[in-house]
């Protein structure tokens, strides 16, 4: 990829959930000196659980300033929140119902409703949160990655028209056909900082490519993640970074 990146590997769930519950912690504490409040997306999927499930224990759910905290989805698929495909639902077991956070910072993308108005609630909810028309500015985004190079729900060769802040998906990824709504490049590559978070040998390869292979963006959806002036930042387990060691 063209632009700087960090790059963090950790040798097993423990020490890479502990390492990215205290960047978090920082981050949020840093945001709310200048700022007043601390803005997270947060993504989907198995590997994070383990990372929201440390923010709910101690040291981590007293440090971090959860009435100043807001947060949002990088992507939802268009099921009720009480379904188990949801992302709002599986952040809300392991963290929102421990921690002390208010129900109005709380900005979920509304997956029980249709695409089309889907997309433009959330749009509205992001349009709220910046108050000056212009496109937000998230203190921190969460990404994942998936094995064909997809994050959030931008899959491979999937249309995303500048400058939409919000796109509707139609997806079927590991045989789960899903409509999804998902943030486009437009408001991650504003965000001050974007953390992806990586594990498992079934990403290796991809995690190669997108890192040091060619660009190519319509292939691997990853590559279009280029923040504008904030800072990029992999965490990942030795499993997924089995094919970096001969290039860190």
């Amino acid at each position: 990829m063209s632009k700087p990146f960090t790059l963090h590997i950790y040798k097993d769930g423990a020490s890479f959930n502990q390492a990215a519950a205290w960047l978090l912690t920082t981050l949020a504490q840093e945001a709310v000196g200048p700022e007043g409040r601390f803005s997270l997306a947060l993504c989907g999927g198995s590997t994070p659980t383990g990372v929201y499930k440390r923010l709910a224990e101690r040291p981590f759910c007293d440090r971090i300033p959860w009435q100043q905290t807001h947060l949002f989805w990088g992507d939802e698929r268009l099921v009720p929140p009480d379904n188990p495909g949801s992302n709002y639902g599986q952040v809300a077991e392991v963290l929102l119902e421990k921690v002390p956070i208010p129900p109005q910072n709380i900005h979920r993308a509304c997956g029980e409703l249709d695409m089309e108005t889907a997309v433009a609630d959330y749009t509205h909810q992001l349009q709220a949160f910046a108050g000056n028309g212009e496109t937000p500015v998230l203190d921190v985004v969460l990404l994942g990655m998936g094995s064909d190079g997809h994050t959030a729900s931008l899959f491979p060769s999937s249309s995303v028209q500048q400058p939409d802040w919000v796109v509707g998906v139609t997806a079927d990824y590991d045989g789960r056909p899903a409509q999804r709504i998902s943030l486009t490049p437009t408001v991650i590559n504003c965000a001050r900082h974007v953390i992806f978070l990586v594990s498992g040998s079934s990403t290796a390869e991809t995690l190669q490519k997108v890192m040091y292979g060619p660009h190519r963006p319509e292939i691997l959806p990853a590559q279009r993640i280029k923040p504008v002036n904030g800072t990029l930042t992999w965490l990942t387990d030795t499993a997924a970074a089995q094919h970096l060691s001969q290039l860190t």
